[in-house]
């Protein structure tokens, strides 16, 4: 449960709409909070209106125990600024939550991975022409990698222009495993024990 950026601007009654997002929060079926975070690239929402939406849902996170999936798109900088700030003031879990379909630099990858994020990886990692995923991958300690979907976005090779679906998803830890020289079923065991450490599924 959450609210993305793109719909930030439609919250009329921030307060009770957050009011109700906790609700929802209490629930113990929801292990987390997402996806949240800014886009800068649609900007489908007031930047600023994306900012403050963000960083209250943050104080949520922390105050509810829950991990939150970050959505950052074409907002590196401001995004970094705000969670830079959470972190600096003791303000995010141990485990934050996971960079979803993380698409940063090295240098931003590396910086998240310092205050405890998971880094999520999707169909972008089998693309031809994505060089750098790989690389923030080939970097990324084994045991804070994720993979995802993102259905029905971002189909990974050989597949790629279709509808996708979790079926799908075999092919990112394929590539996954050949990026950091394991096999198949050793990457899928390690990113299946780190989604239940993130979600807190036992």
């Amino acid at each position: 449960a959450g609210i993305h950026p793109h719909d930030s601007v439609e919250i009329k009654d921030r307060d009770r709409t957050l009011f109700e997002l906790e609700g929802l929060l209490r629930d113990p079926k929801c292990v987390a909070l997402g996806e949240i975070g800014l886009d800068y690239y649609y900007d489908l929402s007031e930047r600023s209106v994306q900012r403050e939406v963000f960083e209250k849902q943050l104080i949520l996170a922390k105050e509810y125990d829950v991990p939150f999936i970050l959505h950052e798109r074409d907002a590196t900088g401001d995004c970094l600024d705000i969670l830079r700030r959470f972190y600096k003031e003791g303000r995010l879990r141990t485990l934050p939550g996971v960079c979803h379909c993380c698409s940063c630099s090295l240098e931003a990858s590396q910086e998240l991975i310092k205050m405890g994020f998971y880094l999520g990886f999707d169909g972008p990692l089998t693309f031809k022409n994505n060089k750098k995923t790989p690389e923030v991958a080939l970097n990324t300690p084994w045991d804070r990698i994720v993979i995802e979907t993102d259905s029905p976005y971002l189909t990974p090779e050989p597949n790629r222009g279709l509808v996708n679906e979790p079926c799908h998803v075999p092919y990112v830890c394929a590539k996954l495993a050949e990026i950091k020289g394991v096999t198949i079923d050793e990457a899928a065991q390690i990113t299946y024990d780190n989604g239940n450490k993130l979600y807190g599924v036992n």
